[in-house]
């Protein structure tokens, strides 16, 4: 260690009550910090895997233009053969297919335009949350044709409930008309209004029977293990696709692309939560300067004989900048400990909002939430608060470089 240190680390404890109080200031903002960047992306992590799994999923194979056109001509021709690629891919946990259309969908008394949905109701149990969101009735199996699960909204706007039949009412994909009779057997309810007033799902075999499409879907949706293994999914289906010989290009999209309202919900809430974080910071680094004013101000004599016996600005300088970040940096490891010990706990045990179930509904998630630590929640609040106590103690410690000898031994 070399002087400089020894004389800055004796300096700080030579008023103990004061540093003490200035590192636990220090570590109670490095603290909160890391809790709270953590139940953050804890919560868009539970979020985003709540609702891909309502409906969109973690990735889609999609015909080129499909996303934005939806256009029943755009399909995917040989699902097989995209299922047995997803299946050889680790990190995929489940898939299926999908297939829609735009369609009017009446009941006796009214009539709606809404999007059905053609789903293997196997495979779809595996990659969403829809037969668990059956609220009256029960959900589709295997051996079911021409039966129906609706969005409750939809079916209170309909006036149906289960045993009810539909008529549906759409183009096929070969341009004749798609007409059929279905039977209501489950009302879901996932919480997204748009979702629940808009949608109508039958197996897939009779989506593809009504609507001419022979094998083909328009979607192959893929769960994986866990978000952070989507971009290694997404790179492997990209390089087998551009290895197939397709007369219609495939694409491969992923939550991003496929729900960009979520994304941005995410953003719009992260930066909103960092410039909360930066005036927290901001009011720390206040006290800080404070303090180390405050001992300026007392320690005034001190540095004018340090200044007459002929110590150098800059070292002073120095010396003061060594206690500030000796005492923030201190304080951090403090706080990251006990950040990371309070945010474990936490994230085994949850926390539990079951007052604001309505709320979360929204997002599909259930009333206990669980943080979850990162490498940036651990690093981005206590980096902030570094940064910010170094310019805090900057002025203090420049200030020194003016004080003259001889008015500072008169200090009283």
């Amino acid at each position: 260690m070399s002087v400089n240190a020894k004389m800055a680390w004796r300096n700080i404890w030579r008023n103990p009550r004061r540093s003490i109080l200035t590192i636990s200031a220090i570590a109670f903002a490095s603290l909160l910090l890391v809790f709270m960047l953590s139940f953050q992306f804890g919560f868009y992590e539970a979020a985003i895997n709540a609702s891909v799994k309502i409906h969109a999923g973690h990735l889609q194979i999609q015909a080129e233009g499909y996303q934005d056109k939806k256009s029943m001509r755009l399909v995917v021709p040989d699902p097989g053969s995209m299922g047995s690629i997803l299946a050889n891919i680790e990190a995929v946990k489940a898939y299926t297919y999908r297939a829609n259309a735009f369609s009017l969908v009446s009941s006796e008394k009214r009539i709606h335009g809404v999007m059905v949905t053609g789903i293997d109701p196997v495979s779809e149990a595996k990659v969403s949350t829809l037969k668990n969101l059956i609220r009256d009735g029960t959900y589709l199996t295997d051996k079911d044709d021409y039966q129906a699960l609706v969005g409750q909204l939809l079916a209170q706007n309909l006036r149906i409930g289960p045993g009810d039949e539909l008529t549906l009412l759409g183009q096929a994909r070969d341009g004749s008309v798609a007409a059929t009779v279905v039977k209501v057997q489950g009302i879901y309810r996932s919480g997204l209004d748009e979702l629940d007033r808009s949608s109508v799902h039958i197996p897939l075999k009779t989506f593809q029977e009504v609507y001419a499409m022979g094998n083909a879907v328009h979607q192959v949706v893929a769960i994986g293990e866990s978000l952070s293994a989507i971009p290694e999914i997404r790179a492997s289906l990209k390089s087998r696709l551009s290895s197939l010989n397709q007369n219609n290009p495939l694409k491969v999209l992923d939550w991003e692309e496929l729900m960009p309202g979520l994304r941005q919900a995410i953003e719009m809430d992260l930066v909103s939560g960092l410039i909360f974080y930066v005036l927290l910071i901001i009011v720390v680094g206040f006290s800080i300067l404070n303090t180390f004013l405050m001992a300026i101000f007392e320690r005034t004599k001190e540095f004018g004989i340090m200044k007459a016996i002929g110590t150098t600005p800059v070292r002073l300088t120095k010396l003061l900048l060594i206690e500030s970040l000796s005492i923030t940096i201190v304080g951090i490891i403090a706080g990251i400990i006990l950040g990371i010990g309070i945010t474990y706990y936490f994230q085994i045990h949850g926390i539990d909002f079951s007052g604001s179930s309505d709320l979360l509904s929204q997002f599909g998630i259930s009333g206990r939430m669980y943080p979850k630590i990162t490498v940036l929640s651990i690093l981005i609040g206590p980096s902030l608060v570094l940064g910010i106590t170094f310019l805090a103690a900057l002025y203090p410690a420049l200030k020194v470089r003016r004080i003259r000898p001889v008015e500072a031994l008169t200090h009283v």
